[in-house]
């Protein structure tokens, strides 16, 4: 059904309507056309009704780690946590993620981030991320709010259950110690995406932070990584890729690609943004940008705090970019510690698509159409879009590519490490 416009005749119908009731139950009522307040009537979040939001990454994972240890018997999902001594806003201020507040904010999809830190890398990165995997799989499993979805074709199912579709995506590359058969074992386990890397540089991919001192750019056991996660039916995510692998990858895939947290580098010239030519490179790829709400992210004057007004420039201008189909929301919850001002934790959805409709006259319209694929729909395509190209290059063989020791020796003394010699991490 599209959204009730506030027009004359909306206003005839409504002000006929208000004067009839009054005549029946003989009372006078002073209607004026001040007094009919259409935005009451049709608020742009409406469109969240029939297509809640999917939002691209949130690390309440990390945050069950950070202050549990994982044990999620100690975090009462099912509370709204604002104020609660250990989990509310003043004692975590990357806290903002609970069940109700999921409620509240319309959100019907969500992929949940196994992250592990960059310090993990060459040592024990591998089951410190399959510890993250779990712990996302024992919260969904422990609460009926939850459920975990693996396909685009579950996700409406599971909105018929009033439940969220919880997807699972792995957060950097070095969770799979540069190994192809530790990404195809993530995929079996449920991982729908894989963030190429985080801030640091994989011996086979480069971080944001390398922007114009490239150490590798994406090898090619980097382009093996993207082509076996095309066979897989795994999303590859760009988000913290430096802008060079952003290139390389898009000029390697065969499937849509995502950045499932990063904002306009046009707008903020942060290295974590992403350049007008990869934005045209994903509209022909058909991939989508889901938005990032870090402060530092969308807002590049550090003389105030960034709002809700920012959020939102980023996304009228990759919609005026590149089009309505290709830009979603990946707001990083419990990953930031400073939101922007409006948009605090998970509940606030809503307010981007009240804002979006009520559009100023130098802003382009946002339909109900546009908005439910600002909310889920494109998120949606481009993982139906994954998925068949899966069902094609599945029939071939697994990659069995090896990466050289030549290339992990260098990638090792770039980190200051001894190639070679035992690397353990403290727990």
């Amino acid at each position: 059904m599209p959204a009730l416009q506030c027009n004359q005749r909306t206003r005839g119908i409504i002000l006929f309507s208000l004067v009839t009731i009054a005549v029946t139950i003989a009372t006078v009522v002073a209607v004026t056309w001040d007094s009919i307040d259409c935005d009451r009537l049709a608020r742009g979040s409406a469109a969240l009704r029939s297509v809640p939001v999917f939002d691209g990454h949130n690390d309440l994972a990390n945050t069950i780690y950070e202050l549990a240890n994982n044990n999620v018997s100690k975090f009462d999902f099912e509370k709204n946590t604002t104020d609660d001594p250990v989990w509310g806003i003043k004692a975590c201020k990357e806290c903002m993620t609970d069940y109700p507040r999921l409620v509240k904010g319309s959100v019907g999809a969500q992929f949940w981030s196994a992250y592990v830190s960059c310090k993990t890398q060459y040592k024990d990165a591998v089951p410190a991320t399959l510890r993250q995997i779990d712990v996302i799989k024992r919260l969904v499993n422990k609460y009926k709010g939850l459920r975990l979805a693996t396909s685009h074709k579950e996700v409406q199912d599971i909105w018929d259950a009033n439940q969220i579709a919880s997807f699972i995506g792995v957060e950097g590359g070095h969770s799979i110690d540069s190994s192809l058969a530790i990404l195809r074992i993530y995929y079996d386990l449920g991982v729908r995406y894989m963030t190429l890397t985080h801030t640091c540089n994989t011996p086979w991919a480069d971080a944001s932070p390398a922007l114009g001192k490239p150490v590798h750019n994406l090898t090619e056991f980097g382009k093996k990584v993207v082509l076996e996660m095309n066979r897989l039916g795994m999303v590859v995510d760009l988000s913290h890729v430096s802008h060079n692998v952003m290139r390389d990858a898009l000029n390697v895939t065969k499937a849509p690609l995502m950045f499932s947290h990063s904002s306009v580098y046009a707008i903020c010239n942060h290295h974590r943004n992403v350049p007008d030519d990869v934005l045209l490179q994903l509209k022909k790829n058909d991939g989508i940008i889901m938005i990032n709400f870090n402060n530092d992210f969308v807002n590049c004057n550090k003389s105030r705090n960034a709002t809700l007004e920012d959020v939102v420039e980023h996304i009228n201008y990759v919609r005026k970019l590149i089009g309505v189909d290709h830009v979603g929301l990946g707001a990083d919850f419990n990953g930031i510690s400073e939101p922007p001002v409006g948009l605090e934790d998970v509940s606030k959805y809503p307010a981007i698509f009240d804002r979006l409709y009520k559009h100023r006259e130098d802003e382009l319209a946002w339909t109900k159409d546009d908005l439910e694929k600002l909310a889920s729909r494109n998120m949606l395509r481009v993982l139906e879009r994954v998925e068949k190209v899966s069902e094609t290059e599945s029939k071939t063989t697994p990659l069995e590519d090896v990466i050289s020791v030549d290339e992990l020796k260098f990638a090792q003394k770039q980190e200051g490490l001894t190639p070679g010699s035992c690397q353990t991490t403290q727990e």
